[in-house]
């Protein structure tokens, strides 16, 4: 499978494009030892991994800041803390501190060069926004869970980005998804024949379990996203 060959690019943008863990884990890790939890940050990232997986096949319309608060109620019920509502809100708040990874804008602003670039996120558009401003480089088309009312690992993110990517005369072989989670993304594009490149970062833990994701099977693998768009320069020069 040769990346030249691909013409549109899109993202799982959280994990892939933003390194979310390290305020997710922080702020968790911070409330525990406030709290005399005793977790790990390991813990409490799967705790809410695990959490945030529930709200949004419960309610999978729910805005992500409310997904957010739901999480860290059900954190705090877990280990048997009473809700601190203040904290709650400065915890779905926290969206807006969640950076790009060092190599991602670079990335981003070579392959729009080549390719159409999209977005396929479990995220809301308010949200959605914040992130943008940091990514510096625009998206052709954005798919967001408040957007299709649902959340990925479902096919609504990827049946819009089918008709996107047609619209502009592209057709599905021509497309790479490229993301970080094997259950959000990975596995339903296996399910629906979408090639896939996961960028599997070294510490990264969210949605690599549960809802079959020990069955995800990505195309092709690399460390970083700045090793991907190394492989595509090198095969489009040639190497």
């Amino acid at each position: 499978m040769k990346l030249d060959n691909f013409k549109a690019v899109t993202f799982d943008v959280y994990g892939t494009l933003v390194n979310w863990e390290p305020v997710i884990g922080g702020f968790l890790a911070e409330w525990a030892a406030d709290n005399g939890v005793q977790a790990t940050e390991d813990d409490l990232i799967q705790a809410y991994d695990d959490a945030r997986a529930h709200y949004q096949t419960l309610r999978p319309a729910m805005p992500y800041p409310k997904v957010m608060k739901s999480s860290f109620a059900y954190i705090c019920d877990r280990w048997q803390i009473p809700v601190d509502t203040a904290r709650q809100n400065a915890f779905a708040a926290s969206i807006k501190d969640w950076l790009p990874f060092p190599d991602t804008v670079g990335a981003l602003r070579e392959l729009s060069e080549h390719m159409k670039l999209g977005a396929l996120s479990n995220i809301d558009e308010r949200s959605f926004q914040w992130t943008l401003e940091k990514l510096e480089v625009p998206f052709d088309f954005t798919v967001t869970a408040e957007r299709v009312g649902s959340y990925k690992p479902t096919f609504p993110h990827f049946v819009t980005a089918a008709f996107e990517l047609g619209e502009r005369s592209l057709v599905p072989a021509q497309w790479l998804h490229v993301c970080q989670s094997l259950r959000a993304d990975v596995r339903p594009a296996n399910d629906l024949g979408i090639s896939c490149a996961w960028i599997n970062r070294t510490g990264g833990s969210l949605g690599l379990t549960g809802h079959g994701a020990e069955a995800a099977v990505p195309d092709m693998t690399y460390a970083t996203l700045a090793e991907l768009v190394d492989a595509f320069r090198d095969q489009s020069l040639g190497n």
